[in-house]
């Protein structure tokens, strides 16, 4: 049993292995935080100030520093003894197997490894930035973006591909900010550290691997939940026309959680919409006729030359990928898909691993022309262990779903009970918006 908790904590810091560059990462970034406390549930941790100085050393698993906003500053204290107010402090990890957890008043605790620095807004709540391993961070926006069976696998590779390579062309979008990305929908979702070896062992499998253009660029690698059965292209929904994201049947969509939806509006909302919102002369016959009556078996862009996408952001709408029927004072809103519908579909993703379709067959059907990328030089061979090591752990849970009580006596931190408890789950209705992927191409 212990072996199986080294090999997990091994899985975690191997990344530092193959690829020594960290990253910046806002978590919390949506939520307003005043009062944390911050645990540790493996390695050491010290805390310091500004000036590199520490204040508080050998925390771990049966310590604890507590962290306010106070006047502008940082209030600490460690195991309940006050250490002062600080301008900013950081918490770093003396060992190289670490974790961390913050648990903020009033809010879901998280846990993440490295190290993190803490500061105070203008607004008066904490900022928390988090330095982690770059694979690391791209395991844990894996196991935050898509859900998959654990023998699913090769989604998880789809995914991390796709999400480094966001990382890679999107690196300095915070910089201004002191940091590289947030933890939220603006960037990619970073909810907690990775807790699943399924997920750590796709993205282990695909560490180096990257989505690039013709000239060798990393493409903008947009996804969404699903796509209704077809695809848009880039310049239906944003401005520009980028080849590699182009409009492509996509039946793997169909019958999925997403696949269909349903809204019901009274005619006089519906038409109202298009005279007080667009100027639209409601008047004429033939132009109600053609919005009580709008079909879309294939993705169209607009009605009457007015933005789907514009649309869908004002009713709140699923997709741009609807029809419109009429029957007395009712209009149905018959749609297909949830999300912008350009790049991959994630649900239509996992139904092509189901059927045998392997992560290059997936990737290379929704983002035409690109070409994946492997960078040789980053990938460490003792990759290839732990990898094995964590196919073997994925197996053992597999077992387990027969046998329950072969867990029994595993360490707590990472028995399967644990990982289901901690895991973010995936919830369809919070799922990516227009404004997600609000690109300046």
């Amino acid at each position: 049993m212990l072996k199986r908790v080294i090999l997990l904590i091994i899985a975690v810091s191997v990344p530092l292995l193959l690829s020594a560059e960290k990253v910046k990462v806002r978590i919390y970034s949506a939520t307003k935080i005043t009062q944390a406390v911050i645990s540790f549930d493996v390695g050491r941790y010290v805390v310091r100030d500004a000036s590199g100085n520490i204040i508080s050393d050998t925390l771990d698993l049966n310590r604890s520093v507590e962290v306010r906003a106070q006047g502008g500053k940082v209030w600490v204290a460690a195991n309940a003894y006050e250490l002062g107010t600080f301008d900013k402090i950081s918490i770093t990890a003396v060992d190289s197997a670490n974790l961390f957890c913050i648990n903020p008043t009033g809010k879901k605790q998280r846990t993440y490894e490295g190290d993190v620095y803490i500061k105070v807004l203008k607004n008066n709540s904490l900022e928390f930035v988090s330095l982690v391993d770059f694979e690391t961070y791209i395991a844990g926006v894996v196991q935050s973006e898509i859900y998959g069976k654990p023998d699913q696998t090769d989604i998880f590779r789809v995914q991390a591909i796709i999400s480094r390579t966001w990382a890679l062309r999107n690196k300095n979008k915070h910089k201004a900010d002191g940091y590289n990305f947030c933890d939220d929908v603006h960037c990619q979702a970073y909810y907690n550290r990775c807790i699943r070896p399924e997920i750590v062992y796709g993205t282990l499998q695909s560490v180096g691997e990257i989505l690039v253009d013709k000239d060798g660029k990393p493409i903008d690698t947009p996804f969404h939940s699903n796509s209704g059965g077809q695809t848009a292209n880039s310049e239906d929904v944003w401005s520009a026309k980028i080849p590699y994201l182009r409009s492509v049947p996509d039946t793997f969509s169909y019958r999925m959680k997403q696949s269909v939806w349903k809204k019901e509006l009274t005619r006089n909302e519906w038409l109202n919409y298009f005279s007080k919102k667009h100027k639209l002369d409601i008047s004429d016959s033939a132009l109600c006729d053609e919005l009580l009556n709008f079909r879309q078996d294939e993705r169209k862009a607009r009605i009457h030359n007015i933005s789907l996408t514009k649309i869908r952001t004002d009713f709140k709408l699923k997709s741009t990928f609807f029809s419109v029927s009429a029957n007395g004072n009712k209009v149905t809103l018959n749609g297909r898909g949830y999300g912008h519908g350009v790049g991959l579909s994630q649900e239509g993703a996992i139904r092509m691993v189901t059927l045998g379709y392997k992560y290059q067959e997936i990737l290379m059907h929704y983002y035409k022309g690109a070409i994946i990328y492997r960078d040789m030089s980053i990938v460490d061979p003792k990759y290839q262990g732990v990898a094995n090591d964590l196919k073997k752990i994925i197996e053992e849970d597999k077992k387990d779903n027969v046998k329950a009580s072969a867990n029994k006596g595993l360490e707590k931190l990472y028995s399967k009970k644990e990982r289901e408890e901690r895991e973010e789950v995936y919830v369809e209705e919070e799922q990516d918006n227009d404004a997600d992927w609000d690109y300046d191409w």
